[in-house]
């Protein structure tokens, strides 16, 4: 009964917490297209390796802003697809597009983090614009975005995108996983300049370049899987501005096309999220169960006053759920159906990244193997 009691008061906190929380989030539909006269450069650089599936239609959806000031810098991660001549027929079809061409990854990078960096080296935007060669653009976003960075004076927008996943479990363990980012990192709290609280989202980060340069650029997160995050807290450090804004009308990307491709996607950033500590790991474990999965068994193993404490904590579940995952991912609500299935799983993939890390003494990620001990290095 102790245990019902502190699972109901938390989940209570946790709704209070969040739906508060989540009203302070803007939405970009909201913001205004006036710039008042400032048209800054923007760079939009862009990560690419195999996506030949998407890197042409996102770059053209891209290419139909309203603002007209950006300049693309495309960078093929060594590619072993398409990508690279598709990228090629993009620099053809509009002038404002550049390609860089990547055979070789130096020591002490990831692949993303180097690419990224080496699309800033001949960048000539204020303003810098991190996306990745899957995501959709609407037509107005940038527009929207620059108009809120500097009507709001800040350093740093990401924004959230609209998770296009079809199949079932693909999408409930994405909104899962929405439902779980967003209780625990708690992301309105990043707009809070006084909360140390930090946001970053690798489908829309975009910063001015003079606060990139001090926190050391992608240099300074070189071996982050979770650099997107990273980039985010780095900015937040240093006392710079960032905002969070809920982008899903503007933003549209197919973030996993699978349930196993999403399992095997985490493995590079679940074991790095928790520090790659094992204690980290086991109470990440076991708070899940004992919050998440086991109110659902309890109502088969406990009876009276207790029982009716675990279906209000599931009740409760619900709403925080509907505050939450349902805000950032559109009819997410109805996969709370199989919240504690998504659970289950969702723990299976931190145990399964945590173990494949461990026995493999590294990870891969898109054709390369980096080693725990490039992985722990500071750069």
């Amino acid at each position: 009964m102790i245990l019902a009691i502190i699972t109901c008061l938390f989940w209570l906190i946790v709704l209070i917490d969040a739906f508060l929380g989540m009203r302070k989030l803007e939405s970009l539909t909201n913001v205004s297209e006036d710039l008042g006269g400032n048209t800054p450069l923007v760079s939009i650089i862009i990560a690419a390796k195999n996506e030949a599936k998407d890197i042409k239609k996102s770059v053209q959806s891209q290419l139909k802003q309203t603002y007209q000031n950006i300049e693309w810098i495309i960078v093929n991660d060594r590619s072993s697809d398409g990508t690279g001549k598709l990228i090629e027929e993009l620099v053809q079809e509009d002038h404002r597009v550049r390609s860089i061409h990547i055979h070789e990854l130096p020591s002490g990078w990831l692949g993303k983090n180097h690419a990224l960096y080496q699309g800033y080296l001949v960048s000539k935007g204020d303003i810098l614009l991190f996306t990745d060669g899957d995501v959709y653009f609407e037509k107005d976003t940038v527009v929207k975005s620059l108009s809120y960075l500097t009507k709001n004076n800040i350093d740093h927008l990401t924004l959230t995108p609209d998770m296009d996943v079809k199949p079932f479990w693909a999408k409930a363990f994405v909104t899962f996983f929405l439902f779980g980012f967003s209780y625990f990192k708690r992301p309105w709290r990043a707009n809070d300049d006084q909360s140390p609280v930090a946001i970053g989202i690798g489908a829309y980060n975009m910063v001015t370049k003079e606060a990139y340069e001090a926190v050391g650029t992608h240099k300074s997160i070189s071996m982050r899987p979770d650099d997107d995050l990273m980039l985010g807290v780095s900015i937040k450090k240093i006392g710079r501005k960032q905002r969070i804004v809920r982008g899903q009308s503007h933003l549209q990307v197919e973030w996993y096309s699978s349930l196993k491709e999403a399992i095997i996607g985490l493995e590079k950033n679940t074991f790095a999220g928790l520090y790659y500590n094992y204690f980290m790991v086991i109470f990440a474990l076991s708070g899940i169960f004992i919050s998440q999965v086991w109110p659902y068994l309890a109502l088969f193993y406990t009876e009276g006053v207790t029982r009716t404490l675990y279906g209000i904590s599931i009740l409760l579940l619900f709403l925080v759920y509907r505050e939450t995952a349902n805000v950032m991912a559109k009819g997410a609500v109805r996969y709370f159906l199989v919240f504690p299935i998504s659970a289950v799983i969702f723990m299976y993939c931190i145990a399964r990244a945590t173990i494949l890390t461990s026995f493999r003494g590294g990870i891969q990620w898109r054709g390369t193997f980096y080693s725990m001990k490039e992985l722990k290095k500071k750069p």
